[in-house]
């Protein structure tokens, strides 16, 4: 089991939880990213820099993951083709996208994306607070308790 997280756009809070889970029970993690990351010095977190085109780091993701490993994203179609092929992905608001609600997610992003090109809706996620953080902490506790030990 390894931990992955789509970096580029990931919560700084996120990041400084999944790596003290990372230290505490000696998972590994991947940051990937379309820039320079710094991680951490552990032997457990590393980085890897993908081309800054577009979706170049979903595509490396689809890749490289395997079944029972959990991706932090929250890009809803990448979580799609994770789940699609086996493997857990977890939103930075704690949500944990699974083959029965990814379909519904997927249509409401999509949804919503074409609400906001039209004009009907602006703006995007409500800014990133403590409830999110909390709630992120919560589920990465349970699954790891969960499949931890794999």
């Amino acid at each position: 089991m390894k931990i992955w997280i789509d970096a580029d756009a990931c919560p700084n809070p996120v990041k400084t939880i999944v790596f003290r889970a990372a230290q505490r029970l000696e998972v590994p993690v991947t940051l990937v990213a379309n820039r320079m990351l710094k991680p951490p010095p552990s032997r457990l977190i590393n980085a890897v820099q993908v081309s800054p085109c577009l979706d170049a780091a979903d595509h490396y993701l689809l890749q490289h993951t395997t079944a029972g490993d959990l991706v932090i994203t929250a890009d809803i179609p990448l979580a799609a083709g994770l789940v699609a092929r086996g493997v857990t992905a977890l939103n930075p608001r704690g949500e944990l996208y699974t083959e029965n609600n990814i379909s519904e997610r997927l249509a409401s992003r999509n949804l919503m994306e074409e609400l906001r090109s039209t004009g009907v809706l602006g703006g995007g996620p409500a800014p990133y607070d403590n409830r999110d953080k909390q709630a992120f902490a919560n589920c990465l506790d349970r699954w790891l308790a969960q499949h931890g030990s794999r």
